[in-house]
């Protein structure tokens, strides 16, 4: 086996530093680490906003085109799923969206009981298959490209932030108390 010189083990020393520094921030924290933490607080306050909704509105929906309350809340099952699958490298597209549960309550339980799941996913998936992995997934109207997974989970994070903020739009009209979501609501003030 021919030796390693010192010149050659040197070359291989900045590479090795490059790649730690890709993984981690300024922070300290790696990229899996940062969506992570992102991720629990997001879903914290999710449930909040899910759990302030009056279940009884289930078929509530403000305007026609509107989905209904229980179909809303239905994404966000889905979108926990379409992390599950890309991070599996199991995500094939195709076959349309799969129809709401009639039951808005089954729903949340689903959506709390699959997040416990997603987090030890996320826990065990290598940081590497997570930063250099890739998802193919829609990029406009009928166009399909190859996503870098990372930057697809934090896509779907933030969907699921801008529908939580839909359902916020919801719980209010359909008559509930809209809890703090980044800062206090007229319902729950901070004072």
């Amino acid at each position: 086996m021919p030796k390693t010189t010192k010149k050659a083990k040197a070359a291989k020393r900045p590479a090795r530093k490059a790649s730690k520094a890709a993984a981690s921030t300024k922070n300290g924290f790696s990229q899996k680490m940062q969506f992570l933490r992102s991720f629990q607080a997001e879903h914290a306050t999710t449930m909040k906003v899910l759990r302030a909704y009056p279940m009884e509105q289930s078929e509530f929906r403000p305007h026609p085109r509107s989905q209904c309350a229980r179909e809303l809340a239905y994404t966000f099952q889905l979108e926990q799923l379409l992390i599950s699958l890309a991070i599996k490298d199991h995500l094939k597209l195709g076959g349309g969206i799969p129809k709401a549960p009639d039951d808005m309550r089954a729903i949340v339980d689903a959506f709390e009981r699959d997040y416990a799941d997603l987090v030890k996913l996320i826990n065990a998936t290598p940081e590497r298959a997570l930063v250099s992995g890739k998802v193919t997934f829609p990029t406009g109207p009928g166009k399909l490209a190859d996503w870098p997974k990372m930057q697809f989970l934090w896509f779907i994070l933030s969907d699921q932030i801008h529908h939580r903020g839909q359902l916020s739009v919801y719980t209010r009209m359909a008559g509930g108390k809209v809890p703090a979501i980044y800062g206090p609501s007229a319902d729950e003030p901070w004072s």
